[in-house]
């Protein structure tokens, strides 16, 4: 990567970490691109060379985060899925804490109804993530961690059911629910409930 390249990655990261900020700050509604790039320190202009619109930051909040998870995941070679999972349930909850309470409400309000999402709001988060998570138990199951009968689409159900209840929650109860503390005590008493009996024996 040459250094102009460096530099686009970085304005770039910058406008969205700006953007988060304010989000968290103030919410949605109460934001503009000029907010965001005096933020961020850069020229109004600035913000189209990697956005149309203030929308797509908020995209990129709700999705690129979580993108990464999956990559950890395929990483850990040495690690089973009963030993994967947890690290995903926490990281997926730690992106969730780390936007703040105010953007997850804002979040929740926007996409409870999917079909009357405008096109400026993302109401196809809860199919990404659902997506997402059904991919690593199907690699699973292809890779023999998982028995070929396993109900993957069953499975994955019960477990974005479980993060979306924990988040509800955290919203609802003010920020007294802590979703990380409960996120460890549901993988400590449920991974290995929900999983053992699918779990491939070599």
């Amino acid at each position: 990567m040459n250094k102009r390249q460096t530099a686009a990655l970085e304005t770039r990261r910058k406008l969205i970490t700006a953007g988060l900020e304010l989000l968290k700050e103030k919410g949605f509604d109460a934001i503009n691109v000029e907010d965001i790039t005096k933020k961020a320190g850069v020229a109004k202009g600035t913000f189209y060379t990697y956005f149309k619109r203030k929308e797509d930051i908020v995209l990129d909040i709700s999705r690129v985060p979580f993108g990464e998870i999956a990559e950890e995941l395929e990483k850990m070679n040495d690690l089973t899925i009963i030993e994967k999972l947890p690290h995903y349930f926490y990281r997926f909850m730690e992106c969730v804490e780390s936007c703040g309470i105010n953007v997850c409400r804002q979040w929740t309000r926007d996409v409870l109804d999917p079909n009357s999402v405008p096109d400026t709001k993302d109401g196809q988060k809860w199919k990404y993530d659902f997506e997402m998570l059904k991919g690593i138990l199907e690699n699973a199951v292809s890779n023999g961690e998982l028995k070929e009968d396993t109900p993957v689409e069953l499975l994955t159900h019960i477990i974005i059911s479980e993060l979306y209840g924990m988040m509800t929650c955290w919203c609802m109860s003010d920020g007294k629910f802590e979703p990380l503390d409960w996120t460890q005590r549901f993988c400590e008493i449920q991974i290995d409930a929900i999983f053992k009996q699918y779990i491939k024996v070599n």
